[in-house]
């Protein structure tokens, strides 16, 4: 594609190309963050029995109010040794089966007890804390629906209704290359010229969040030779995110050499910023994205258009970015060629840009949580004004 593609086109350029991963199947236990690749239908009627809400008596409803003679204690999961007859009530626990023939739960609270007869004050509702059979889910209905990613509470629907095991996407393995002869590792003294090398760290702590498996490739120099080997060994993955040398300067030499391996270039170049210089392409079913060195270009072209892809590979539901919106505390004003992703932190007065909003100021985005989408223009946007953010 030539020239500079808007946010929304190269995203739609991106998911175009995405071939979803094979499934796999995987223990409840170890299937957190994971994307479920068919719906998970319940093994059987939730609660399988009618159960009791409360700690209290089971009665017949037409028995009440009234003292009646306590045959019988239910705990859970010990049933009633027979079936309750009329003007009789049993003792019975949160989660105890409720015994045939009774209708309804009076609290314990909510009763005189003395020795082995129960005094029930006041009339008791058919159905009162009586959880019925199926209330929750009946067997067969959908409890978690192809595409969602489990979370705690998607867990615990799955192991309530039943299920050891789910069938779930493979995770994407994802490779990870950082370019340039000025890197050094964290913690490494540095001579004159060099910076250190945080692409890589950032980079594989947000592509975890969304279930890759992520494998750092070493970094390398601005070296046509080095470039290759680490791509080769790249491109052998999922995906291939390289950081650094996408541009046009002599020693920008991940697209040439990309293209000398086979990779197909679909778009370089997107009118946002930060990021405008992003390539993706692809090699067979390897998706490969050229993001720029810039830490914070870097970041914004990750959140727009990797975790999306990303989220695609694994059959997620709606994978794009997710917008929320917010009122600005203070006024932003445009770029007017390219849309911008604004650093800023969400605040009880709405939400805030940072000062600082260079593509090199890695250590003024620790401070954000969240990115507003400020659309190209001329006209500023006043505080109050409703925008469309990121959370990050």
């Amino acid at each position: 594609m030539a020239g500079l593609l808007t946010v929304d086109e190269a995203l739609r350029a991106v998911l175009a190309r995405i071939q979803p991963l094979p499934t796999e199947r995987v223990p409840l236990a170890e299937a957190s963050g994971r994307v479920l690749s068919e719906p998970a239908r319940a093994l059987c009627d939730l609660p399988p029995f009618p159960s009791s809400a409360m700690d209290g008596f089971a009665v017949r409803a037409a028995d009440t109010p009234g003292r009646l003679p306590v045959v019988d204690r239910v705990a859970a999961g010990r049933p009633a040794s027979r079936a309750l007859a009329p003007g009789e009530a049993m003792g019975i626990a949160t989660g105890g089966v409720v015994p045939e023939g009774a209708d309804a739960v009076v609290p314990i609270e909510r009763v005189v007890a003395s020795g082995e007869q129960v005094e029930v004050p006041d009339p008791a509702a058919v159905g009162a804390n009586v959880r019925p059979r199926g209330g929750d889910v009946l067997s067969g209905a959908v409890v978690v629906d192809a595409g969602a990613r489990l979370g705690a509470a998607q867990i615990g629907a799955l192991a309530a209704a039943g299920f050891g095991e789910v069938e779930c996407a493979r995770r994407p393995r994802v490779a990870v290359l950082t370019t340039g002869t000025e890197l050094r590792r964290p913690g490494e003294p540095l001579a004159p010229g060099e910076i250190y090398e945080s692409n890589g760290a950032m980079l594989r702590a947000l592509l975890a969040e969304v279930g890759a498996i992520v494998e750092p490739l070493e970094t390398v120099e601005d070296d046509e030779a080095a470039h290759r080997s680490a791509i080769e060994r790249g491109l052998e993955h999922d995906v291939l995110v390289t950081s650094g040398g996408v541009s046009v300067g002599p020693h920008d030499l991940v697209r040439r050499v990309e293209a000398e391996l086979g990779v197909e270039e679909v778009f370089w170049g997107v009118s946002v910023r930060p990021g405008k210089p992003l390539a993706f392409g692809v090699r067979d079913r390897t998706l490969v994205f050229g993001l720029p060195g810039n830490p914070v270009s870097s970041l914004v072209s990750s959140v727009l258009f990797v975790l999306p892809a990303l989220r695609a590979l694994q059959g997620e539901r709606d994978p794009e970015p997710r917008y929320e919106h917010a009122a600005l505390a203070r006024a932003v004003r445009p770029d007017p060629r390219r849309d911008e992703l604004v650093r800023a932190r969400l605040t009880a007065d709405g939400i805030e840009p940072l000062s600082g909003q260079e593509s090199h100021m890695i250590v003024r985005a620790a401070e954000a949580n969240a990115l507003i989408y400020v659309p190209s223009g001329s006209e500023e946007l006043p505080a109050g004004a409703a925008v469309r953010y990121l959370r990050l």
